[in-house]
């Protein structure tokens, strides 16, 4: 060490000095005293400070006040500690409290996880930093964005005090504004205004638990879960997301809302003109069409070639297309299951069913194949196990069209930068004594400016979230989510087989569903997004159109986002109330098919082992008169104005009737009848609200109902000889229906057509 000595003080060159176990050296330096006797020491070039321990600082300048121990360093500053490494070009850290401050910008580097901010402060006693200005996290597993931060060195644990974005190298993004994240472990655990997303899908709760290593989401309360692509949206009290299969289960009054379209007028297609209007159109000859067709291309050669355009009628229509109409379908359940799974694993049921009812066969028993597997949709601590559906659950499947793939735009973009890995800087120096060797510079200097600059400019191009984002966010994305498909053309060639996929939901006991026009309640249900068709199993019960109709199996299906048609399958029944009396019209089968025409049931054919059981109303004086069993090979019943138009009896095996007199309790009911109001949800809120009680016997009526089963009807009281077929025709009590039958001839007494084959007719 050299001296030079001035009037004013003294310069080392090279010096070492020690003070309260701390060693500082640089290439020069001086010490002065001021006006009231404190101490100060300039030093320059190649600073350090070492203290007992083990932390060394490193930089080109510093000025020590001795008393306070407050030591400030500027320009390529470098602080080691056992844990951590901060460097930026100004720093203040008070050697007694071992705190450090940095202003200008700056980064801390710990075990892989690499901290930028413009200002800083560092607690080497706890291993405690605190971020404040455009705090970039940056990890080989994602990118933390942010304002306002802590973050604990040992633990490797990051809090959030304000809105905040963690994204993923796997695509996904957090959102909160208050929670923390553990670097080490993934775990991230979220309590304001959460959000997790992953490309079209959003999970909000008012709490938020994220595991990055198992790839599940959880959220508590108020949980909303979205899927743009697939317009799919539910909400519940809990929610657990599976990232590896993209699945989604939901408990604590779970509910899924589907958009069904409404028809433009009141009026549909179906029921504006006469249903034999409509066959007829179908079935044009080859010859009319041909002239309907030179017709056409003469009217398109006249506009061609005329100065004046003829306007259409349907011009102004034509012209502006009003944005579909839409009603909604609620779904609930015990517990709500959703998963996407490739299209080619989706086993479709082609049921091939005829709007014009098709042949008549006998129908052997079959099965139609409901088990959908062995599929475990464990959802953590719900109550008890869920592993699938029943053993008649099958996963069914569909077609392709009106699929969505899986490459659509989402409605966030998210932010896409790439920066350079940050390799682990762990040196831990061991303990030393305060001095005897001087220390030599740092010679990590050169990148220190290089990695300040780097810094600087990826604050600088850092987007930081803003409030209530999430939101925001998920309003987006419910508006997505519920508005109707435009009519897309899906390939089907065998590369979009095979990487097409589709979204399937399981409901698990108490399934209840809601629409404005047609509620439904059964023990599980299946639904496939592919083909749209919904498996009710496990006593299922529909009520539409004032009818109550169950089976052992229910299917329901919607094409182009309308209700199109149901299936029935086995047990088939069909009840309506008369007017406010406790006489019901029943219709029975082994199967009923049903078709909907602007969501409203168009038409019904019953098969195998038909049977129905009317009562007539005298319209004018609002009584009934008398009641009709016709048992028969196929029953068609036509649907007008959501009421009975007319029943028309194909292949009739005999009829009966009776006088109102003679209808007794034993003979106004076909068997399995069953008539269970209370059990049909009234409302959304009555569906999220109640569930239906069964009884230990489904036939017998729960208190309140208005019947139960009933055996067979027995001696009829009034026969009559068709002298056409000479079959005999009882009267029998007919099921529950609100909707009348078509008014019938009181002179005929028969309101019930007969046809040879499955034609449809009308008056």
């Amino acid at each position: 060490m050299r001296l030079v000595k001035n009037p004013d003080r003294t310069i080392y060159y090279r010096p070492v000095f020690e003070h309260k176990g701390s060693t500082l050296s640089a290439d020069s330096g001086y010490m002065y005293e001021d006006g009231i006797g404190r101490q100060f020491f300039e030093a320059f070039d190649n600073v350090v400070i070492t203290q007992p321990s083990g932390t060394i600082i490193y930089s080109d300048k510093l000025h020590y006040d001795a008393a306070p121990q407050v030591a400030t360093l500027t320009r390529n500053v470098r602080m080691v500690d056992k844990s951590s490494v901060l460097t930026t070009n100004y720093l203040t850290y008070n050697m007694r409290s071992k705190v450090g401050t940095y202003t200008g910008g700056g980064r801390i580097v710990s075990k892989g996880d690499t901290i930028t901010s413009k200002n800083a402060y560092y607690f080497e006693n706890t291993q405690d930093a605190y971020f404040r200005n455009k705090v970039v996290v940056r990890t080989p597993d994602v990118k933390i964005y942010t304002d306002t931060m802590r973050y604990n060195s040992v633990q490797r644990v990051t809090y959030f005090f304000g809105p905040t974005n963690i994204k993923g190298n796997k695509g996904e993004n957090l959102y909160t504004e208050k929670g923390n994240y553990n670097t080490a472990t993934g775990v991230a655990r979220f309590s304001k205004n959460n959000l997790y997303t992953e490309g079209s899908k959003f999970l909000k709760g008012d709490s938020l638990y994220y595991d990055r290593a198992t790839g599940e989401g959880k959220a508590y309360r108020n949980v909303v879960f979205v899927d743009t692509v697939d317009k799919f949206y539910a909400n519940g009290g809990y929610g657990l997301y599976k990232q590896s299969d993209e699945s989604i289960t939901m408990t604590d009054k779970p509910l899924v809302t589907m958009v069904i379209k409404k028809d433009s007028t009141s009026t549909s297609d179906s029921t504006s003109a006469k249903p034999a209007e409509k066959e007829e159109k179908g079935k044009k000859s080859g010859k009319e069409k041909s002239v309907e067709k030179k017709k056409s291309k003469e009217e398109e050669s006249f506009k061609e070639i005329s100065p004046i355009t003829p306007v259409s009628k349907d011009s102004v229509s034509a012209t502006v297309k009003p944005e579909p109409q839409v009603d909604s379908a609620y779904m609930t359940a015990d517990t709500l299951y959703s998963k996407v799974i490739f299209l080619k694993d989706y086993k479709a049921l082609d049921f091939k069913l005829d709007r014009n009812g098709g042949l008549i066969e006998e129908i052997a028993d079959e099965d139609y194949g409901d088990d959908d597997g062995n599929e475990n949709t464990d959802s953590l601590s719900i109550s008890g196990n869920i592993s699938g559906l029943s053993d008649s659950t099958q996963t069914d499947s569909v077609h392709i069209e009106g699929l969505k793939s899986d490459s659509a735009k989402t409605v966030i973009k998210q932010v896409k930068e790439t920066s350079k890995t940050i390799s682990k800087n762990n040196t831990t120096p061991p303990k030393k004594p305060a001095v005897v060797q001087q220390e030599k510079g740092d010679p990590n200097k050169i990148q220190i400016g290089k990695t300040l600059a780097a810094d600087s400019v990826l604050r600088h191009r850092t987007v930081l979230p803003k409030g209530n984002e999430s939101d925001s966010l998920i309003n987006k994305a419910l508006l997505v989510a519920k508005s109707p498909d435009s009519v897309t053309t899906t390939p089907k060639d065998s590369a979009y087989l095979d990487t097409a996929r589709t979204r399937i939901i399981k409901a698990h006991y108490n399934v209840r569903m809601f629409k404005s026009d047609l509620q439904a309640v059964a023990d599980s249900v299946y639904y496939g997004m592919a083909d749209s068709m919904f498996r009710f199993m496990g006593r299922p019960m529909i009520w539409a159109e004032g009818s109550q109709i169950s089976a052992d199996t229910l299917y329901l299906q919607i094409k182009e986002q309308r209700l199109d048609n149901m299936l029935l399958v086995n047990s088939a029944f069909m009840v309506n109330a008369v007017l406010d009396t406790i006489k019901f019209n029943q219709l029975k089968g082994r199967k009923i098919t049903g078709f909907f025409a602007g969501n409203n049931l168009d038409r019904l054919f019953v098969d195998g082992n038909a049977e129905n059981m009317i009562f007539v109303v005298n319209e004018e004086k609002k009584v009934i008169t008398e009641m009709f069993h016709d048992r028969s090979s196929r029953i068609k019943i036509l649907m007008e104005n959501r009421k009975i138009k007319d029943y028309v009896s194909i292949r009739k095996v005999d009829g009966k009737v009776y006088p109102l007199s003679m209808v007794t309790n034993e003979n106004e009911v076909l068997p399995g009848f069953i008539w269970r109001p209370e059990d049909r949800p009234v409302s959304k809120e009555d569906l999220l609200n109640r569930k239906r009680e069964i009884p230990k016997d489904i036939n017998t009526p729960a208190a309140g109902s208005s019947a139960g089963s009933k055996s067979a009807p027995k001696d009829p009281v009034t026969e009559k000889k068709d002298p056409k077929e000479g079959i005999k025709t009882e009267v029998k009590k007919p099921a529950d229906q609100k909707t009348e039958p078509k008014k019938v001839n009181q002179e005929s007494k028969n309101p019930v057509k007969e046809e040879s084959e499955p034609v449809m007719e009308t008056n």
